[in-house]
């Protein structure tokens, strides 16, 4: 029995869980930190822009917190399978997801003229924010098949088609917003996987000429082709009807930005933000100028500064990863969160067109809460297993 109890902790349980290059002793934790914060400002965010304006002033912060344990319990999930796991099954999601989005074409709930998701009782579930995490992984996939350090053209003609199919489905929708996220995933990961200028410059012209296609085809609904010439051409802001109030819509986000100064008017203190009705859905759409408003400049830099922090931490676990697909999962969650984050802070302070796009970890909504974590349980899975 002495002997016995002196080997015990040399045992191969033992040896696993004492061991370095255990994946539970190598989760990143600044990530962690950064994305946790991001979820908290998100939820103070969602109450102070909503308190006001729903039925109960829990409304809609109460539905952010059920979501968020839901993300997170998914995010436990997929960083404790090695990704190895999902890679094999990136073709079952793959194709899961392309049956949801063409279902949602025929039979998703209309909302503002689109069909973007399914209505079941409170909630909305819309494919294509999972679609951004699904195609990542199967684009990553097929893509880390290939040897060389160049994909070969039939290589990148594959992986074209990979993210075309998706893409167009979302497109008619319509979603342009989340249609371009999917591309600049794919842009983020070719670029990474070694693919040729001219590649990049087919792709771009692909997505222009099937943007125009759309709009040529009557696809592209009224409502999103006002979005676009507000941005264009503000002189037509003048014009009643819907034009006019997408307009005030961009106008009282900059403005709520700009009387924030440099420190706020404090938390529940926004004049904008918290007393009107003047910026409608902005804790989903425009959260970024509820923080300037009541934050001011500071917490608005404190804000970008932690996804500066976190897109430095994904740059650095793609230079870590053991393979090639574990680099470009880093890679597209790298392009898709930087493309969101600019894209949504952009259309807040009127340098973008308006799209609908979220705020990763701040904006109000379950789809893309839970596609974000499952997102980042890949790169930490990527983090976690780096060892060979």
């Amino acid at each position: 029995m002495t002997s016995l109890l002196q080997r015990r902790p040399d045992s191969g349980l033992g040896n696993i869980r004492s061991s370095p290059s255990a994946p539970s002793r190598n989760i990143d934790w600044l990530l962690l930190i950064a994305q946790a914060a991001l979820s908290a400002i998100g939820l103070a965010t969602v109450y102070s822009a909503s308190y006001t304006k729903g039925k109960s002033p829990y409304q809609y912060v109460q539905r952010q917190e059920v979501f968020l344990i839901g993300a997170v319990v998914l995010m436990i999930v997929v960083m404790w399978v090695d990704y190895e796991h999902w890679r094999e099954r990136a073709a079952l999601f793959y194709g899961a997801t392309v049956m949801l989005l063409m279902l949602v074409i025929v039979a998703g709930a209309v909302s503002g003229g689109a069909r973007l998701g399914f209505d079941i009782g409170p909630l909305k579930i819309q494919p294509a924010e999972f679609a951004k995490v699904t195609v990542l992984l199967a684009l990553a996939s097929y893509l880390a098949e290939e040897r060389t350090q160049r994909i070969t053209y039939a290589r990148f003609s594959g992986g074209l088609i990979l993210i075309g199919i998706p893409a167009a489905l979302i497109i008619i929708q319509p979603d342009l917003g989340s249609a371009s996220v999917v591309v600049a995933i794919a842009m983020g990961v070719l670029l990474v996987a070694g693919a040729r200028f001219k590649h990049i410059a087919l792709i771009t012209a692909l997505s222009l000429m099937t943007v125009a296609a759309a709009v040529v085809a009557r696809i592209v609904n009224t409502y999103q082709l006002l979005r676009i010439t507000v941005f264009v051409n503000s002189d037509r802001c003048n014009e009643p009807g819907q034009l006019h109030d997408l307009c005030q819509q961009v106008r009282n986000s900059t403005r709520a930005v700009a009387i924030g100064g440099i420190f706020g008017k404090g938390w529940l203190q926004g004049p904008i933000t918290n007393s009107r009705n003047d910026i409608p859905v902005q804790w989903a759409d425009f959260p970024f100028s509820a923080v300037g408003e009541q934050f001011g400049l500071v917490g608005s830099a404190v804000l970008i500064g932690l996804y500066a922090l976190m897109l430095l931490r994904i740059f650095r676990i793609a230079q870590l990863s053991r393979d090639t697909l574990g680099t470009y999962i880093c890679a597209g969650a790298f392009a898709m969160i930087l493309w969101q984050v600019f894209q949504n802070i952009g259309m807040t302070i009127g340098i973008m067109p308006v799209t609908g796009l979220p705020l990763p970890f701040v904006s109000y909504g379950g789809s893309g809460l839970f596609a974000l974590y499952a997102l980042l349980g890949l790169v930490q899975n990527v983090h976690m297993r780096r060892y060979r």
